[in-house]
């Protein structure tokens, strides 16, 4: 039985979120945890847009948070978002990863770590190679792995990196993700 969803994605993350996200039902029973590159910018007016179009609630991670079902958590701009072995969150301004801080390879190594065999990994679109072994890690630990096919976005670099490097378990376009874990759960 799966607890959590890890999402990573950058440059074209904002369209393929609100796509992703409002297809989840309110009484999705996983969190879903997402790191957007975003740098230092705030995404208070993106998260506020996607709890208008979302079931979910959706809300910036604040550190020591019980992850919740039912909850899509977004690492604030300029931390790391993490996942601590009780189930909570954890921000850190450690050094950049893969030029991003939030990087999603730590939010999908810590998540990995602390999930196992119940976390859903997916890689959306973006421009660099963050992700790939994060996703790695989540298949390496028992998780079920997936990317965005990159034949249909331009921002193709961080599927196929992922895809090169994890191997994943599936890749499917855009639109049939939510679908797709949506599909695991039964």
């Amino acid at each position: 039985m799966y607890k959590a969803v890890v999402i990573g994605t950058s440059f074209g993350g904002l369209e393929a979120l609100q796509t992703i996200l409002p297809e989840f039902p309110k009484e999705f029973p996983l969190a879903i945890l997402v790191v957007l590159h975003i740098g230092e910018h705030s995404n208070d007016s993106f998260i506020q847009h996607l709890n208008r179009i979302c079931h979910m609630k959706v809300k910036e991670a604040e550190d020591k948070e019980a992850i919740q079902p039912g909850t899509i958590y977004f690492a604030p701009p300029n931390y790391h978002l993490m996942v601590n072995e009780d189930f909570t969150c954890s921000l850190s301004t450690d050094l950049k990863v893969n030029y991003s801080r939030p990087a999603i390879d730590v939010l999908f190594e810590t998540a990995a770590w602390t999930y196992k065999t119940t976390l859903i990994g997916a890689i959306l679109c973006g421009l660099n190679s963050d992700g790939a072994k994060g996703l790695l890690e989540v298949k390496k630990m028992g998780g079920y792995t997936m990317v965005e096919n990159p034949k249909t976005y331009s921002a193709s670099i961080m599927p196929n990196e992922a895809f090169k490097l994890a191997k994943p378990h599936i890749r499917l376009q855009q639109e049939k993700i939510a679908a797709k874990i949506l599909d695991l759960l039964q």
